[in-house]
């Protein structure tokens, strides 16, 4: 997406690197209100389900959304007992608060969160995160709309579900199936980005996330689910019908005003050579030439009506004039928003101010083709006239489109070498928010090797090797420091905390380094 603003901070995708085991790769978010019946068999078999098929270490986390039943003693028998589980407990309830919290603060490089009553059938588990966890994608969602997914629930559920994800196709234009399906995932480098952006701490939590995640052009990997619905859910749906709602307008009137900062969302393109630059094509001329076509062909509309109108108390000159000003305004709005990608009211002013030196040379060549009818014809026929404009507004189109990509919304990036590495266009979080290290979870301040000690790794040798590896910026001491070390605690501790004091807090965007755990180097016992 193209903006006046510099390119966003995530870097391109990459396949999450081999890591000891133990260190928790995937952490799975069961957010919780009163569920003092449903905790412990869900938790227990989302563990075996874990263990037996996932080839990497994992950790469960239960958020638990100021319970007022036994569920935080339920929740804290199960971290006691199982030590992949660990809970925290939220004062205020919301499964948005609870996700932004624990996701913000949660060290594991894949995130994801699913329902209490394991609706979803967990086979899908391994299929949501692997696009993750491989680099294909940025965000996963499970879906029971696809064609192949296999849904058991009530006529009532099924149709207000698929009446809400129409209405999110029809005013916010979203692509992605299914919005509401509690079974999602994220990489944590996209959620450090993400999350702040997202205001609703609710149930649209999940839909806010996906809309801008897709208007920011991120990757999101649909799995089909199948999908048993809880009778005994106690989601009320008029009262969270309603509060989507209302957060559809508001995400839609934000979209519309530009006020959204998505550009921090940009992602350059990975090593794919189908990526990669080709030489001699400008990018985007296709797209741009079609939304320009478009926008042009309805101002020329918009002119013609204009100038009859303004013909029928007017002389011909005076009328073009007016008419060709008004479109022209509109014409370069809507060009600079549809054709060229830029959002926001960061250099519009400019932009209009250069479209009318654009207009300038429109109102001469269309002037000039009536003058010269004028000089053929004292008194031409108004078909006559309107053909004539049509001709110049044709050759004027051309030039304007030549100006309006090579002058007025210039692609800045264009000038970059192809092969410049990301940290170029992507200023490392480390030289602007220096900081980040002071929120940082205690595992970096008892690393070997501290930022603080060794700055010089991130600016002047960003591919030397070092002895955590060779990948830049890998120097990250999550391969040394002990899984008690985890801003999460010892996995037996129940850590308390108020929403919103983790969501605040934003690390260093280091990537572990990940290996398949292997049962028998760390554990005598046989799990088969």
């Amino acid at each position: 997406m193209r903006t006046d603003s510099s390119p966003g901070t995530l870097p391109a995708r990459e396949h999450l690197p081999a890591a000891p085991a133990g260190t928790p790769v995937l952490d799975v978010v069961i957010p919780v209100y009163n569920e003092e019946k449903d905790l412990q068999p869900c938790v227990r078999r989302l563990h075996e389900h874990l263990a037996r098929t996932f080839p990497y270490a994992f950790r469960i986390t239960i958020a638990d959304n100021a319970s007022t039943d036994t569920t935080p003693q339920v929740a804290g028998r199960l971290a006691a007992e199982i030590p992949e589980v660990t809970t925290f407990r939220l004062e205020q309830k919301g499964r948005g608060r609870a996700l932004r919290a624990v996701w913000s603060a949660s060290d594991a490089p894949v995130l994801a969160y699913m329902d209490v009553d394991l609706s979803t059938d967990l086979n899908a588990l391994l299929p949501l995160v692997a696009p993750l966890i491989s680099g294909h994608s940025d965000l996963a969602i499970g879906s029971r709309l696809a064609r192949s997914s296999r849904v058991v629930r009530g006529p009532k559920r099924e149709f207000i579900s698929r009446a809400y994800n129409l209405i999110l196709r029809g005013s916010l234009q979203a692509r992605f199936s299914d919005a509401q399906c509690g079974f999602k995932a994220i990489r944590r480098d996209v959620a450090q980005v993400l999350l702040p952006l997202v205001e609703d701490t609710g149930w649209f939590f999940d839909t806010e996330m996906l809309v801008l995640a897709e208007r920011a052009g991120l990757r999101i990997h649909e799995v089909p689910v199948d999908w048993v619905d809880d009778p005994d859910s106690t989601v009320h749906i008029v009262k969270t019908a309603t509060d989507d709602l209302k957060g559809v307008w508001r995400v839609g009137r934000a979209l519309a005003t530009g006020s959204l900062p998505l550009d921090r969302l940009a992602r350059p393109f990975g090593d794919d050579p189908r990526d990669r630059d080709i030489k001699d094509v400008p990018k985007g001329l296709a797209r741009q030439l079609v939304g320009f076509c478009v926008v042009g062909a309805l101002s020329t509309l918009f002119y013609l009506l204009l100038y009859s109108g303004f013909r029928a108390f007017t002389g011909s000159q005076v009328a073009n004039a007016l008419a060709l000003l008004v479109s022209a305004v509109a014409n370069t709005a809507a060009n600079r928003r549809l054709t060229f990608g830029v959002r926001g009211r960061g250099g519009a002013v400019r932009h209009q101010a250069q479209g009318l030196v654009v207009f300038g040379i429109g109102l001469a060549l269309t002037s000039g083709s009536l003058v010269a009818l004028n000089a053929a014809t004292s008194e031409p026929a108004h078909s006559t006239e309107l053909a004539v404009l049509i001709a110049a507004n044709l050759a004027a189109t051309v030039l304007r489109f030549l100006l309006f990509r090579a002058w007025v919304f210039p692609d800045r990036r264009e000038d970059e070498s192809p092969m410049s590495p990301p940290y170029d266009r992507a200023p490392a979080p480390y030289d602007r928010a220096p900081a980040l290290y002071d929120r940082a979870p205690a595992s970096y301040d008892r690393a070997p090797a501290s930022y603080d000690t060794a700055p010089a790794s991130y600016d002047t040798a960003p591919h030397e090797t070092s002895r955590y590896g060779t990948t830049p910026y890998d120097t990250a001491p999550y391969d040394t420091a002990p899984y008690d070390t985890a801003p999460f605690g010892t996995p037996y501790d129940t850590t308390r905390f108020r929403a919103g004091e983790a969501a605040d807090g934003t690390w260093p965007d280091a990537t572990p380094r990940l290996q398949p755990v292997r049962r028998h180097d760390t554990d005598s016992r046989d799990f088969r």
